[in-house]
Formats: structure tokens, sequence, C-alpha cells
């Protein structure tokens, strides 16, 4: 059987978190930053470590069968190539920015000179609210293009809105893109030996959403917990050795996970018990 073949990001924000949820679920991953490709016959994968701008162009056209990018560069990349779902990390806000005070909505884009850093994204976004600018390409430190007379606004990733500010900027309208990283495939492609891939992938993502919960419950106060901790399917319900008492088990929601166990508390549940999950199938 072929090996499956994908792009992970090389270096940026995307790479360390591409690197640690790929070796959570299972599979070896390069202990050198100059390393390019790394071939894991035992599960049937090989690495190749590539720009995060470049990875959407290789998937698409078919080179490499699956990728992890941004959902901000596969849009501005015009690559044959699509979201297969979103990976939690990575995230990040696009928005417009003028000079302080100078504009309050898109419709006054119109005709203005728009600097970014992400032409294929922005350029889509004005066509389909019909408004006619300018789109100039930057790389990095967009902010000071309005200062130099390069542009009339920029478009941009926000985070705190600090940097901004110290260029004397700020953000209107709503917002032109939410971004974090994706699992990309060619479009309209199902390669071999990728739905192994994904249900790993996936696994892990559910287990850091998740914890498992054990506790111990007067049989006569099971059903009321069990509205509380009803798990995926169903949770596990197993009898003590001490007369009256059940034992349950459940996977809950890491968020919450403290309120839950102040709940269970006090309709009666004794010996409550949060322990992480690495990893999972559903």
């Amino acid at each position: 059987m072929a090996l499956l073949r994908i792009a992970v990001p090389n270096k940026g924000s995307l790479s360390q978190s591409a690197s640690e949820i790929l070796r959570e679920s299972g599979y070896r991953q390069r202990d050198d930053a100059k390393q390019l490709t790394l071939t894991d016959a035992e599960n049937g994968v090989e690495f190749f470590y590539l720009r995060p701008r470049d990875i959407a162009l290789y998937v698409g056209e078919g080179t490499l069968d699956v990728g992890i990018t941004g959902r901000d560069l596969l849009k501005d990349s015009g690559a044959k190539a699509e979201e297969v779902r979103g990976l939690g990390f990575g995230r990040s806000r696009f928005r417009f920015a003028g000079p302080r005070g100078s504009f309050t909505d898109l419709t006054q884009l119109a005709g203005t000179r728009i600097a970014t850093s992400y032409v294929g994204v922005v350029r889509s976004f004005l066509e389909e609210r019909g408004i006619e600018a300018t789109v100039i390409r930057l790389d990095g430190a967009v902010e000071t293009s309005i200062q130099l007379g390069v542009a009339d606004v920029i478009a941009d990733v926000v985070e705190t809105g600090s940097t901004l500010r110290q260029a004397g900027l700020e953000t209107f309208g709503e917002t032109i893109l939410d971004s974090e990283a994706v699992l990309i495939t060619r479009s309209g492609s199902v390669p071999e030996g990728f739905e192994i891939f994904r249900r790993r992938v996936e696994g892990v993502l559910v287990a850091r959403t998740y914890v498992m919960m054990d506790y111990d419950i007067p049989s006569d106060r099971v059903a009321d917990a069990v509205r509380l901790t009803p798990g995926i399917e169903s949770p596990t319900v197993s009898p003590l050795h001490r007369a009256g008492w059940s034992a349950v088990r459940a996977m809950v929601p890491r968020d919450g996970a403290q309120r839950l166990m102040d709940e269970l508390f006090e309709i009666g549940a004794r010996g409550i018990l949060l322990t992480d999950i690495h990893a999972c199938r559903l």
C-alpha cells in the first residue's frame, strides 16, 4: 500500500502545534528542524515539512495527499484544495483597520487602497460585497503602509490590537475571516489511508476537550447523576460491593468539569475523580 503523503508546516506559529497533534496521534515526528521529510512506514505515512503558505498548493495539485495549514492560507492560495475540519489551534481574526476616526463601515472602502499580505482573501471578500478597491500586496508590517502613503486602509490579523493602536489605527466593519489551523485534502479527493489518519487526529481533538469522570453515588440518585453526566453514548453504571451504592463512569466536557463535580457532590456523589484522556475513537 502506498504511503499517505502529508504536508506539515516547517516553521511559524502552526509548526509546533501541528507536530504535537501528530505525535499524540501516534505518528513519528522530526527531532531536527532542518529535516525536510520523515517516513513513518509502520503507520503508513510520509511527512513533508514545507512553508505553510505553499502547503495548499502542493495538496491542490495532488503532489501531496493531505496537509495542515491555516484557513487564511488555504483561502488566499486559490488552490484546488478543501478544508476537511478545523484543528482548534493557530486561531486568528482578520479585520480592516484605518486611521483612528476615519472609517466606520465597509461602504467607505470603495475607491481606497488596501494593503495586506492576504490579497486573495481580501479580494474575495470585497467581490462578494460588490466593493471596488485596489488591493496591494505587502509582506509583513502592513501597519506602516498608511503612514508611508502606500495605502489608505490595511487588512491584517488582529490579536490584542496593541500594534494597531501604536500605529494610530483602529478596526472597523465586520470580520473578514476567522482563521485557525485546518486539515485539507485535494478538492473532491479522498486519498487511500486518509480515513485512518483523520480518525486518529479527531480522537486526539476529542480527548483534548473531554475528561473521564468517575464517582460513587447512592443507587437511588443514579438517575439524577446520569442526567448531569450523560456521557457520549451512555455512562457506565456498576453496582458497588457496598449495598445501595453504584459506580458511574462517563466522558464529560473539560470546560465546566469542576462545576459539574460540585453539582454531583451536592446530590450525594463521593470519590469523584477526573482523568485526562490522551486519545479515543468514537
